[in-house]
Parts: structure tokens; sequence; C-alpha cells
């Protein structure tokens, strides 16, 4: 019996030597934070030069790694398309489980620049200090508008168009390109300082609690909801509107503190 042990003990040791096989190895670690930079950059990556300066991206391209749906919430809406955060478009007689895609981590203060394309009639946004506190992200923080400004059915306001601090600030310009054409958009929000960029032109400008802000707010649907542009940090958080929407190269410098 012992000699017989020592047999199987000794097989056993062999074969624990030896090495894997190619499909027994373990599975490559994806999205670490190399993955987003490169030399250069380029689609989904900040170049080294970027990153040294504290640029991050936030989507790697291929996966929502980073991201989650609001409150968890059950989704069927968001995917990655061809290197693209694609939100698909509301499906009659279908089932439909919509939420906002939201990043993981929290900002205060920051620099944010992505591109999008919006589909024809479509509306989104991109809100920020969002907080799970409440029942919708929209309850909490402003959002940066993303529309269709000529074939959106109804009227819109101005402070509805491409570029505003939805029904608050309207912009300054219309800068926005046609249907299915990509857009480059930046959000600046430092202390209660916040700027809304569109396509290199400056669009829009506010003070979180100024007397204008108040006083705008107060105009507005944001009257009933009190919560609202309160929240001194929060998340980053794309909305589904129920409309086709694509967005990539979504890029983040935190800034410090006033």
């Amino acid at each position: 019996m012992k000699s017989r042990l020592s047999i199987v003990f000794a097989l056993a040791v062999l074969v624990a030597c030896q090495p894997k096989k190619q499909d027994e190895q373990p599975d490559a670690p994806t999205n670490t934070a190399a993955d987003s930079v490169s030399e250069t950059g380029g689609e989904n990556h900040v170049s080294k030069a970027q990153h040294a300066e504290g640029w991050v991206s936030l989507f790697d391209g291929r996966t929502t790694e980073g991201w989650h749906f609001f409150k968890n919430k059950e989704n069927n809406s968001w995917e990655v398309s061809e290197g693209t955060i694609h939100c698909k478009p509301f499906v009659e007689n279908a089932t439909n489980h919509r939420s906002d895609l939201t990043s993981n981590k929290q900002y205060e203060n920051f620099e944010l620049t992505f591109e999008w394309k919006i589909s024809a009639q479509g509306n989104s946004g991109v809100m920020f200090r969002v907080s799970e506190d409440f029942d919708e992200p929209y309850a909490s923080g402003p959002e940066y508008q993303v529309i269709d400004d000529e074939g959106y059915p109804g009227d819109l306001k101005d402070g509805q168009l491409t570029g505003a601090n939805y029904d608050m600030h309207p912009p300054s310009a219309k800068a926005a390109k046609p249907v299915g054409e990509w857009n480059q958009s930046k959000i600046i929000v430092q202390g209660n300082h916040v700027e809304h960029w569109l396509n290199n032109t400056k669009v829009v400008e506010y003070e979180l609690g100024s007397e204008d802000w108040n006083k705008r707010r107060a105009e507005s649907k944001w009257k009933d909801f009190p919560g609202y542009g309160l929240t001194k940090s929060g998340y980053i958080d794309l909305q589904d509107h129920g409309n086709e929407v694509w967005y990539k190269n979504i890029f983040i410098k935190p800034l410090n503190n006033l």
C-alpha cells in the first residue's frame, strides 16, 4: 500500500510540473490602464503625452468596462459597436429595458471631451455630477444637450438645442454638424464654473448657484427637482432617451479644486 501511494504521489508531482497547454493559459487581463494609452493616441486612446498631463480614456473601444447602468437597472439598449458606445433605438412590440449608462467613478472638477453623432430625430445628452440618491439621473445632473436640432419632432426651445445646458442656458451659436456626422464636445467643470464647447466653439458658460442660475432654475422644469445641480461630485452619465446615438473618444482630465 505504501509503495502504491508513493507511485501515485510521484505521478501527481510530475503532472503538476508540466507546462500548461496553450488553451489552458489564464486569460489575459482586459481594459488595463495601459490599454487606453498609445504612443500617439487614436480612436478611444489617449496619447502618452496626454496621459502624462492627467488625461484618461473612459471607453476602451471594446467593452463597457468602467461603466454601469444607472442604479443597476435592467438594460438591453446599450452595446459596443465598431469602436463606439451605441444606444439602440426603441423597438415597438419588443422587450425594451432602458436606462442611462453611468461611469463607475465620480468626478468633481474635470475637463471632459467626447465625440458623438445622433440619428435622425434623435435625442440624448451627457450629464455630470449625477447622484444615484435620486430616481433619475436628470434629478441631480446638469445636461449637455445632444439632439437633432433640425429634425426632432415638435418645436424646440433655444434651451433645448444642441450644446445647451438643458432647459437652462441656450447655446450662443449653432455649431452642430448635420445628422450622421461626428461632433466634438467638451465640458469643463471647475468649482461652480461650467463651460460647454461644441466643435471648438464655446456655446455655454454659467455659474452653478449664481443669482442668474437660480432665476433660470426657478423658471425651468428643474424647479420641481430639489436636488438638481447641487451635487458637488458625481457620475458622468450618457442619456438613453429611446433614440439611437453613438459616443466615442470619451476622455477626462480631473482638475484640482480651486
